[in-house]
């Protein structure tokens, strides 16, 4: 037996290099280990054994990759000296190369980190491109194996199409299935009335060479792909369902070859190539179900988030999806910048951790280009747009905190039952082909095979995401917006509710409002108006709405923001500050909400505010009655009996910083609590984040948060009980989809063992069984949803 090399695993050629008391084919294997090895990376073999790949011997020449033009063609984001670029890596294959591609900080300081995307066979890498060129970074990559595709169609980052190469195993498949049905015709004459055609009788042995050829073809290509799953995952010591119909697969073909060389029989050629045809379209239906899940997603997720648009000194709130090149936009403090735009007015701070991780700020210029994702800190800015909204790109920075989740119990009951049920099939596979083999020798290669096919538990594996995305697509239609399938699951475990109050159950821009004080110039009025501009805060909104002066534009300077209290800033020489009656350091008469406004130490006086609570509010805390309600909330306690009344919550609390906010739901989660956070998204973020599910409230302008899982509609929270009853009836609509299938394969072996089926019919009731589980799931989840959105 030949050896091995112990990094890729290929066969020695005449040349052995020796180091580390270990074997290496190339220099190439021998360098790669040697990195790993000085930087404490050798568990990359233990997690599989000869998973490396053997770098390429080829000039690699990537100093093109430097160009400015193609520099900002390929990279995703480039700010100070750090930059984000995804490379398709095509030779990615198991939970090495991901271990490995998502450890490369560790080999090199100019990462910072990396993220896989084994589906995509892609890599996202952070790097400091003044530490680590671009070119350096593509061949760093290709040293180690992985050497990146870099072509046009990558550069401009179209979106995946389905697989052509599966299209084109499915065309030979069905190519081979159709022409082997009619060279078989001789045979099946024969079988049926005894004597066939002459002539056609004549020419069964070239007929049988003929399906021979066709289907080796078959077997060689078009279940190639078969294979290499059932090896890797024999090499990671998994069992798939991969495994059996390999089995299946190789069973059929070598029993149809000692038919046709020993002139025993025909073979079953043709059964062959209509069961591989089958299961390949089987495939592409999963293949398309899931793209159309995910596009769907990654468009229309973020549609209720709506932008300031600046139009002739007026300001509009629209859609992302409506902005165009060319607009002007308002961005304030904390919010995030939705599109690639060019600084016209304003002091820009922006803090790109929610792109780069690194929480350090940078300074904008007017005329400054800024990044789509980044978030400014400080006064209000106006942009203008000179790229449309990429909503799949937003998508992606949003979920990017779901890499972090955990498993939870669907996904892990999915995996579990496929691993056993994989191994019960191969128990009775072996039991019943040693009971036809004393039976019927010809028969129990069909058994044998009819059994590792109709066994697949393909509709097992569809159910739980094709029946949770389904969902997402209902709660989106419905203003609801979750980040991933794992949030329904999750939801439907939730047992306690958090409300904020200003902003969530109470209007952002509904209020009575009056002002006790001085009476202002109209100096002050636009000064303050202006600073109300740069807040994101629902009482600094109402009051702009307020205030009845044309909309100014001053510049602001020194902005400071003291998250749940105040801010303020200096405007045409003069400091304003606007907040809480502890933040301009008054103590008041009597438990009021009112805003304060502070001129150079001076108070000017304050607005009141009589806050106006959502439609339909007391309902929706009376349609909750089976879960915990609390309420938070920043202002004083001058509406807790209002909000007694409407809501019968007793867990009222009041003057809640963001921290006391996070720390509470911390106190809950403590006591075994499965916790869901409802707030506005601005003093919130600690405590949605926190929380299992965070479910931010969005109205006109508000931006999205990244600490959010699910963004919702502020007009459709008097239904946050349908929801949730929605996410537990997807669970239970899941766990009947596993009940069908397993039922599928309960008929289906008791037939197949029987003899009572043929590996064709197998082949073909594999995909039907899919198929019926989407009609299935299609059918339950739009009728729930008819139960609670008419």
């Amino acid at each position: 037996m030949r050896e091995s090399c112990f990094h890729c695993g290929q066969a020695m050629g005449k040349e052995i290099i020796h180091f580390d008391e270990k074997k290496f084919c190339c220099n190439g294997c021998k360098s790669v280990y040697e990195i790993l090895n000085m930087n404490h990376l050798t568990a990359f073999y233990e997690l599989n054994k000869n998973a490396g790949i053997r770098p390429s011997d080829e000039t690699l020449p990537f100093d093109y990759l430097d160009t400015p033009e193609v520099f900002a063609r390929i990279v995703d984001f480039s700010e100070g000296d750090i930059s984000l670029v995804t490379f398709k890596i095509p030779v990615i294959h198991c939970s090495s190369c991901i271990w490995l591609l998502e450890s490369l900080q560790t080999l090199h300081s100019g990462i910072r980190y990396s993220m896989v995307n084994f589906t995509k066979k892609t890599v996202q890498i952070s790097f400091k491109h003044t530490a680590l060129k671009l070119s350096e970074l593509a061949l760093f990559l290709s040293r180690l194996g992985y050497k990146p595709v870099i072509n046009l169609e990558s550069a401009d980052k179209k979106a995946d199409k389905i697989d052509k190469n599966l299209v084109i195993k499915v065309a030979i498949a069905g190519f081979a299935f159709g022409n082997g049905m009619f060279f078989s015709l001789p045979e099946y004459w024969s079988h049926w009335f005894g004597r066939g055609d002459v002539w056609l009788e004549h020419y069964i042995p070239l007929f049988r060479w003929l399906m021979f050829m066709l289907a080796t073809a078959v077997v060689i290509f078009s279940a190639s792909s078969y294979y290499t799953s059932a090896w890797y995952g024999l090499k990671n010591k998994r069992i798939t369902i991969d495994i059996p119909i390999v089995i299946g697969i190789l069973v059929l073909y070598l029993r149809s070859c000692y038919e046709i060389f020993s002139n025993y029989g025909p073979g079953y050629f043709d059964t062959l190539c209509g069961l591989l045809f089958f299961m390949l379209l089987g495939k592409i239906f999963q293949q398309r179900t899931y793209n159309a899940l995910s596009y769907d997603r990654d468009y229309k997720s973020f549609y209720p988030i709506a932008v300031t648009k600046i139009d002739f000194g007026t300001q509009q709130n629209i859609l992302l999806s409506e902005i165009k090149i060319g607009d002007r936009i308002l961005v304030r403090n904390e919010e995030i910048i939705p599109v690639d735009a060019i600084l016209i007015n304003g002091e820009g701070n922006i803090d790109n951790s929610f792109i780069t991780g690194e929480s350090a700020t940078i300074s904008k210029n007017p005329g400054d280009k800024i990044f789509a994702g980044g978030k400014q800190k400080g006064s209000a800015l106006e942009l203008e747009v000179i790229k449309n909204v990429d909503q799949s790109y937003l998508t992606q920075l949003w979920n990017k905190e779901a890499f972090k989740k955990h498993e939870t119990g669907l996904d892990t009951l999915t995996n579990t039952i496929s691993k056993y049920f994989t191994l019960t099939i191969l128990g009775i596979t072996l039991l019943a082909g040693i009971y036809w083999s004393t039976v019927d020798l010809e028969k129990m290669f069909q058994v044998v095979c009819a059994i590792l096919i109709v066994a697949c538990p393909c509709a097992l594996a569809l159910s739980a995401p094709f029946t949770l995305g389904h969902i997402m697509r209902i709660m989106g239609k419905n203003k609801m917006y979750v980040k991933d399938v794992l949030t329904i699951e999750k939801m439907a475990k939730i047992d306690t509710l958090v409300f904020d109050k200003t902003g969530t159950i109470t209007h952002h821009r509904k209020s009575n409002i009056s002002f006790e004080g001085v009476v202002l110039s109209k100096f002050d009025q636009e000064n303050i108006k202006t600073l109300l501009k740069n807040s994101n805060h629902p009482l600094s909104k109402s009051l702009y709405d307020h205030l009845a002066i044309d909309d100014p534009y001053f510049a602001i300077e020194k902005f400071k923001e003291t998250p749940g209290a105040g801010y303020q800033a200096r405007i045409r020489g003069q400091l304003y500050k606007i907040g809480s009656a502890k933040f301009a350091g008054i103590i008041p008469e009597k438990i009021e909400t009112a805003v304060y406004i502070i001129k150079e130490d001076q108070l000017l006086g304050k607005y009141l505010f009589k806050n106006e609570y959502r439609n339909n509010i007391q309902k929706l805390f009376q349609s909750l009655p089976h879960y915990e309600k609390h309420i938070l909330s920043g202002d004083n306690e001058s509406e807790r009996d209002s909000l007694k009344k409407i809501s019968n919550i007793l867990e009222l609390h009041f003057n809640q910083s963001p921290e006391q906010k996070l720390e509470y739901i911390q106190a809950l989660q403590l006591q075994d609590k499965k916790v869901a956070m409802i707030g506005d998204g601005l003093n919130d973020a600690g405590a949605l984040k926190q929380s299992d599910v965070g479910i931010a409230i969005a109205d006109d302008s508000n931006s999205f948060t990244p600490s959010c899982d699910i963004i919702m509609n502020g007009n459709k929270l008097h239904d946050l009980s349908h929801f949730f009853s929605l996410s537990k009836d997807a669970i239970h609509i899941v766990k009947t989809t596993f009940v069908i299938s397993l039922l599928y394969n309960i008929v289906g072996l008791t037939l197949a063992i029987t003899g009572h089926m043929s590996p064709l019919i197998a082949a073909i009731l594999m995909p039907a069984s899919s198929i019926s589980v989407v009609i299935f799931t299609s059918a339950a989840t739009w009728l729930r949803a008819l139960k609670y959105f008419k």
